[in-house]
């Protein structure tokens, strides 16, 4: 069983009171973590604090370089991490098309590598006989993270290395139900950066809500549904801290008659079902033009009846659902589509377990109000919808709260690309969905949430605008 302990100030804390985190697969508790109290999440902010003004005027090479430090430590300690992502989280060490745990800890290798070599410099916008002006990007204080379960370590990457290269301090509790990985990565980083620098609370959905709450916590970055979303928005109203908030999402993507199905199959597949359909940006509503349906339907269901789930520790393609809940929602789901007359061309069925499996499930003639229409399932299942008309099809894949991703697919790039601009989302893709990239920006429109992530839009989320003008008369 795993003993890991929090970081605060560089020091290793153990609490009295623990709780249990399971491994998806079998059901067993593989740790206990400490259960932080407000006192513990207090003294992360104070060493927060009192490290800020070291680190926030720490240079801009030094700071690049301590960051790619990390990415090597991340990337030296590879399998070590991905074994942990595994264990706490489902996802097979490879995995189909080779998007399981390795996959992971690569991306937070990349992106932190990246992250340090982006920069803010001074912008000059006007300099004449008059005035010089400059806008000046500086720092915001501590950041606090909260990260969700489908990604333990590369969100906790994507909220903190930013924060850290901006010249913030920070304060992160990771998912109870996936805290393993982020505390062994917080041992590697505090191996690297002053103590106070980077702190690792851990704790259930109270302390996560004491963070939004803390006066002494500058900015929330939280990934997760938009109703805790919500609920962090109003928390964070205490000191007005600054916010970025990726929630939830519903994408449709929407293939033209014109496509070739035969090509384009397996990748709608991993779009759809990429970490098991856990993952906020995938595929969630396949609307297929009328001529082509029932080929693309055939195909996806002959992809998805020759994957194997199973405990990612052996070979499948395919891990469990994370947790109980989200495993007993996914079942819900789609027994309502069922009782609503939907056809399933492949699984259906939740597994006998040990374990929180669900087989990889395609999902036809589904109502439009059916739960799996309307509801992000969060979980290996796609219903597939038949369309004739565009226009019809764009009302239908706007008519929603949320608005993450969306995609067209067709081999009319520059029509496929007009219609891709009016889908309600924050990233639009072309014969492609859920690709992410370290230098294109990305979040949400509507209850998706705001602000974004990546790139140096991302990297200025995490300063506050200074502007200096300088009079020359």
């Amino acid at each position: 069983m795993f003993d890991f302990k929090m970081i605060i100030n560089g020091k290793k804390v153990s609490t009295v009171e623990t709780f249990d985190v399971i491994n998806p697969a079998n059901e067993t508790v593989i740790a206990k973590c400490p259960m932080a109290s407000e006192k513990d999440l207090d003294d992360a902010v104070e060493a927060a604090r009192k490290a800020f003004p070291s680190w926030s005027s720490t240079g801009e090479e030094e700071r690049a370089r301590l960051i790619h430090a990390i990415g090597q430590a991340f990337d030296d300690n590879a399998e070590e991490l991905a074994r942990l992502v595994t264990l706490e989280q489902g996802k097979p060490f490879k995995g189909f098309a080779g998007l399981g745990a390795r996959f992971e800890i690569g991306g937070a290798v990349v992106w932190s590598h990246a992250t340090a070599d982006m920069s803010l410099p001074v912008e000059v916008i006007q300099d004449n006989d008059d005035a010089r002006i400059e806008i000046h990007r500086k720092p915001l204080g501590v950041v606090g993270s909260i990260t969700p379960w489908n990604y333990p370590l590369l969100i906790a990457i994507w909220h903190t290395v930013p924060a850290l290269r901006a010249g913030n301090t920070v304060v992160i509790k990771p998912s109870e139900y996936t805290p393993l990985a982020v505390m062994r990565a917080a041992e590697m980083i505090n191996e690297i950066l002053p103590s106070g620098v980077f702190n690792v609370v851990t704790g259930d959905g109270a302390l996560g809500a004491a963070m939004a709450r803390h006066k002494g916590i500058d900015k929330i970055v939280f990934t997760g549904s938009t109703q805790t979303g919500k609920k962090v928005m109003q928390d964070a109203s205490s000191n007005l801290k600054r916010l970025t908030l990726e929630l939830g999402g519903n994408d449709a993507a929407i293939v033209l008659p014109d496509v070739d199905v035969e090509k384009i199959a397996p990748k709608i597949f991993a779009a759809a079902m990429i970490n098991n359909g856990q993952t906020c940006a995938a595929i969630k509503r396949l609307y297929v033009h009328e001529s082509v349906y029932d080929e693309l339907c055939n195909s996806l269901a002959e992809i998805a009846n020759n994957m194997v789930s199973g405990n990612g520790e052996t070979e499948v393609d395919f891990g469990p659902i994370q947790n109980r809940a989200q495993f007993e929602k996914v079942c819900a789901i789609a027994e309502d589509a069922k009782a609503r007359g939907a056809r399933f061309l492949s699984g259906g069925e939740p597994g006998k377990g040990p374990g929180y499996f669900f087989p990889v499930t395609i999902a036809v003639d589904v109502p439009e109000d059916a739960r799996l229409v309307t509801e992000e399932p969060f979980g290996p299942i796609l219903p597939i919808l038949r369309f004739s008309d565009i226009e019809e099809v764009l009302e239908k894949a706007n008519a929603t709260s949320v608005g993450l991703g969306g995609s067209v697919w067709s081999t009319n790039t520059e029509r496929a690309t007009h219609i891709a601009t009016r889908l309600e989302c924050g990233t639009a893709w072309v014969n492609n969905h859920a690709a992410l990239q370290p230098n294109a920006p990305f979040g949400g429109v509507k209850e998706s949430g705001f602000g974004v992530e990546f790139g140096t839009d991302g990297l200025k989320e995490f300063t506050v605008l200074q502007t200096v003008q300088i009079a020359k008369k």
